[in-house]
């Protein structure tokens, strides 16, 4: 064997073994690192963007006391792990419109994301993984994969039957190890070549999250997420129903990153087919609706403080545009008010103003609302 190829092979023994780690924010991605971490590996981090992810986007806009942060990045910087932030989301509109698992209880299809996104960072493995061959052992390679999944915490993508399906379908197979419930599943590469001790890998199942809690103090980890529902606004019921509302009207299963960034803000009311009316809630959402305000005809109080409204949707004539403005004043400082000023504003500027008189409660219907 040539002396330069010995080198490398010698070089790539002995570098510290380099694990790929799937990071969502929450308490457990963050535990599965660190176990990890505490074994010798050297890790590192991705998060993928779906279009679809609660933070890093709601929190950062609404009016709220909390810090706002994203979840995955304070994750790593707490981890003190590089993280790698890739956006995924033209490619998972396939997984969004066509899972092959189906959906979940609402327009989440959890298997299928699953797969993908562990398929994703096979890619990233074994790109790095060539990279390091061609450079001669320089330890830029990573080894394997490992996820935050726990057996049975999940209803669709973490089951036991559905563990080795991601594991198949993804193309990791036996690259992908889950630290916190590596004692209730198949060994992988990682433990039978002994790169990590599977007897300090942990046998956790099921919904109770009190395992992993006492984890997180036994680790030292003081602060951390503890997400209710999962991160994805797909798994919400309110959220599922917009998206289905919004390819109703349009008539075909599709959607733009600014159509999902969309539903997620403000108050959505359907008063006819052809129209929606897409009202802000507080100043930060309606700051975030003035980006919109060349995309989309508008409507706004001026004679009373109020919401500003985007409209989806053709008004037909001033009488519509009145119709709507009547709701739009029922949400603003004027609802008690005889009449309100609204001004009426296309995508290119040209503006007219609406004298209406708000709607009651009992003109805005329930149904009304998405």
């Amino acid at each position: 064997m040539p002396e330069t190829i010995l080198e490398t092979s010698k070089n790539l023994q002995q570098r510290p073994r380099r694990a790929l780690a799937l990071i969502s924010g929450g308490l457990d991605s963050m535990l599965a690192v660190k176990v990890i971490q505490d074994q010798g590996i050297e890790v590192e981090g991705v998060n993928f963007f779906t279009g679809f992810c609660v933070e890093g986007h709601t929190h950062a806009i609404r009016d709220r006391k909390k810090p706002k942060r994203n979840n995955a990045l304070w994750v790593a910087e707490q981890l003190g792990i590089r993280l790698h932030i890739i956006d995924i989301s033209e490619e998972y509109k396939d997984v969004v419109l066509k899972p092959r698992y189906g959906y979940g209880a609402h327009m989440n299809p959890c298997l299928d994301c699953k797969i993908f996104m562990v398929s994703q960072a096979s890619l990233m493995l074994d790109k790095a993984r060539s990279l390091a061959n061609d450079r001669a052992g320089e330890g830029q390679g990573f080894d394997f994969i490992i996820t935050g999944e726990v057996v049975g915490q999940r209803p669709k993508s973490q089951r036991k039957w559905s563990m080795p399906v991601i594991a198949r379908e993804s193309g990791a197979e036996d690259r992908l190890l889950r630290p916190l419930s590596a004692r209730n599943l198949d060994e992988t590469l990682p433990e039978r070549e002994g790169w990590v001790d599977r007897s300090k890998l942990y046998g956790f199942g099921g919904r109770n999250r009190k395992p992993q809690i006492a984890l997180a103090k036994a680790l030292g980890l003081e602060e951390f997420a503890q997400p209710a529902g999962g991160c994805c606004f797909l798994t919400d019921e309110a959220y599922s129903r917009k998206l289905g509302d919004l390819w109703q009207a349009r008539g075909r299963r599709d959607y733009a990153l600014d159509d999902i960034m969309l539903l997620k803000v403000g108050r959505h009311l359907r008063p006819r087919p052809h129209l929606k009316l897409i009202i802000s809630r507080e100043e930060g959402e309606g700051q975030f609706l003035q980006g919109y305000r060349y995309q989309f005809s508008s409507l706004e109080t001026i004679s009373h403080g109020g919401p500003l409204t985007l409209v989806d949707g053709d008004l037909a004539d001033r009488a519509e545009a009145e119709f709507a403005a009547a709701i739009v004043a029922r949400f603003s400082q004027g609802r008690d008010a005889e009449q309100v000023r609204v001004v009426w504003r296309q995508p290119d500027g040209v503006a007219e103003e609406l004298l209406v008189k708000p709607f009651t409660a009992e003109q805005v219907p329930e149904h009304w609302y998405l």
